[in-house]
Order: C-alpha cells, then sequence, then structure tokens
C-alpha cells in the first residue's frame, strides 16, 4: 500500500492544493487592492462636516462649512470631526470584513 493511498494526499492532490492555495492568495491581494483604492465618505451634522478616507485609511480630505465654525463652540465642531472619522474608519472596517470573512486580520 503506497502514501498516496492514504487520505488522499499523493503528489497530485499536493500539486492541486498548492494551486487552490495560490489561487486563494491571488484573490486575496486583489480584494486588497481594490479595498485600498476604494474611497470612503461620511457627512455628519446634516452635511456639515465631511470626511473622505481612501481603503488604505489615508485621509483624503476633511470638509467643513463655514456656518458650523463657531467660535464659541469649538468643541461641537470637534465632536463632529470625530464623529465623521470614526464612522468612515467603521465603514472601512465593514468592508474589509465583508471582503475577507473568513480571514479576519488579514488588513
Amino acid at each position: 500500500m503506497g502514501y498516496n493511498n492514504f487520505g488522499g494526499f499523493g503528489g497530485a492532490n499536493i500539486g492541486n492544493l498548492m494551486r487552490q492555495a495560490q489561487k486563494m492568495q491571488e484573490e486575496m491581494a486583489k480584494a486588497k487592492k481594490e479595498l485600498e483604492e476604494s474611497e470612503f465618505t461620511s457627512s455628519v451634522g446634516g452635511g456639515m462636516v465631511e470626511v473622505k478616507m481612501m481603503g488604505d485609511k489615508t485621509l483624503k480630505s476633511i470638509t467643513i462649512k463655514p456656518e458650523v465654525v463657531d467660535p464659541e463652540d469649538v468643541e461641537m465642531l470637534e465632536d463632529l470631526v470625530v464623529s465623521a472619522v470614526n464612522d468612515v474608519l467603521g465603514q472601512i472596517k465593514r468592508k474589509e470584513q465583508d471582503a475577507m470573512p473568513n480571514m479576519p486580520g488579514m488588513f
């Protein structure tokens, strides 16, 4: 009884597993690249603050409407910016999880 008969781990099967692993690795790399090149936007405060971020978590822009800038209430503006940034990061995290649900920590 040869080694090839035990559990299907013959040379052909190992080669097949290697090809499948290579294909999976290529698909993961493609998904990661697509995610990193995607743009995510969050708008808070009725559109008063908007944040755009790339999927690789590079901040692209922050837009603040002049009417939300109140020197007497800087804290509100700070809270809106924090909220928008956290929201856009949450969007990216959800997209990562959707792209790789069985691969935790891939990105």
